[in-house]
């Protein structure tokens, strides 16, 4: 039986100090739970904020819209969508428009929390953005969209 060669530590101590996946994962668990704990006292995730904002819009979205803005696949996002439906924040119904495609919208009491809650988002991110240069905080987002 061969022996296998295990990964040296010099290659684990690389993929610390230089991996990008690495790097972005911490930074979105940081920041997920920081807004997750803003939101909190509206009875919001940072997930749940963000997928209610994908759907103001002035037109319905379908599922597979927001599906792709929020880079989810369908079955995540109908899941996703279960918790907001159950608190009658959002209607999901059928639409002849895409065969039957199912649209999504915010209800009179989701846009409510929605008003509330990005106005939270508003100060929690502002004071984020504040650790940054203003060159800084825009060259990261160029950087993030270009990797997505």
């Amino acid at each position: 039986m061969a022996r296998v060669r295990s990964t040296s530590y010099e290659t684990t101590i690389r993929v610390r100090d230089s991996c990008l996946c690495l790097y972005v994962q911490r930074a979105a668990r940081i920041l997920a739970r920081h807004f997750d704990n803003v939101l909190r006292p509206l009875g919001l995730t940072n997930g749940q904020f963000s997928l209610m904002m994908s759907l103001n819009r002035p037109d319905a979205p379908t599922i597979g819209a927001v599906a792709s803005l929020l880079a989810m696949d369908r079955t995540t996002l109908t899941a996703a969508l279960k918790p907001l439906k159950r608190r009658r924040l959002i209607n999901i119904t059928m639409e002849n428009r895409d065969h039957g495609a199912r649209v999504l919208e915010l209800t009179p009491e989701g846009r409510s929390l929605l008003t509330r809650a990005a106005r939270v988002w508003m100060n929690a991110h502002a004071a984020i953005e504040a650790r940054f240069d203003t060159s800084d905080a825009d060259r990261l987002r160029k950087n993030l969209r270009t990797l997505s």
